[in-house]
């Protein structure tokens, strides 16, 4: 692969008399891209998939580089690949359809399903304010709620025994969430032994209280967070609405359809519940291929 980028290099500086410093900077894109190739045991290009890129482009995200430098990462692979197509030294150019990063929205930060276990277990189920924050964290996980949602859940729009919750959202729209058995759980947990005795105030209908009878507000919701992200051992710079991406995200690698994964966020154009297929690309095309008359 080495060999075929100093070919190219060859090409852009003779036969297009690109300047030094653009061969450079072309030179620094691709080898980085290659040598991420070659520690994943990727020997040719003919075997990099579309996905491989896209990962290449967000582990750059996730190092703290801007769009702008993204972008150029993928222009240099994009030329790169074309140039070896039109000298039939590939067999298929996967970043065609690619598009450029700065024409993405902001890709959202995600955990993994692993980041995500090591969250939930951080609590201490011990005390009585871990049950609290562990429930919430369930729930969060569990409905892809907005801050703001999971801060103003009020008790009537609990339904444990039907396993569902209902969000007044955006706009005052409502819609219906169902929720996991685990996450279930741990409501009737809370609910049962730990919220009477935060607070006796009948008029707080706030779901998760504080000590002082009071609604948890957006801001102290995001403390409880960094406090058992840091005690997890996460590295990431997660926030309140990381796990409402890693909802999103974690159905829709699991094969969840868009408009689904639409309705339970409450988006209400479905172009912003797609910013997630570029997460998961190759989910998309396997939906596509089995769904599809003509895939």
């Amino acid at each position: 692969m080495n060999a075929l980028l100093e070919t190219f290099l060859d090409y852009i500086s003779l036969e297009r008399g690109l300047s030094i410093n653009t061969r450079k900077a072309y030179a620094d894109d691709i080898r980085q891209f290659l040598d991420e190739l070659a520690t994943k045991g990727v020997s040719s290009l003919n075997q990099v998939s579309r996905k491989q890129i896209l990962d290449h482009l967000m582990s750059m995200k996730a190092r703290g580089m801007s769009t702008n430098s993204i972008s150029r990462h993928l222009v240099s692979i994009k030329v790169f690949f074309r140039y070896l197509q039109q000298e039939g030294m590939l067999g298929k150019n996967v970043t065609d359809t690619m598009d450029s990063p700065k024409l993405w929205k902001i890709l959202p930060d995600t955990l993994s399903e692993k980041e995500v276990g090591l969250l939930l277990a951080a609590p201490d189920l011990r005390k009585p304010l871990g049950v609290r924050d562990r429930a919430m964290l369930e729930l969060f996980y569990a409905s892809g709620l907005r801050v703001s949602e999971l801060a103003n859940l009020q008790l009537s729009d609990l339904h444990v025994d039907d396993g569902y919750i209902r969000c007044i959202g955006k706009g005052r729209k409502e819609r219906v969430i169902p929720v996991g058995d685990e996450s279930i759980r741990l409501m009737r947990r809370y609910l049962e032994e730990v919220r009477p005795m935060l607070c006796e105030n009948p008029r707080i209908q706030n779901v998760f209280v504080t000590k002082r009878e009071k609604g948890l507000c957006r801001q102290r919701l995001w403390q409880i967070i960094k406090k058992y992200t840091k005690e997890a051992g996460i590295m990431k710079n997660v926030t309140p609405h990381t796990l409402r991406h890693s909802f999103a995200s974690h159905l829709l690698a699991n094969g969840a359809p868009l408009r689904v994964i639409q309705e339970m966020l409450g988006h209400a154009d479905i172009a912003t519940t797609q910013i997630y297929t570029h997460v998961h690309p190759e989910r998309l095309k396997s939906i596509h291929q089995q769904f599809h008359p003509r895939a």
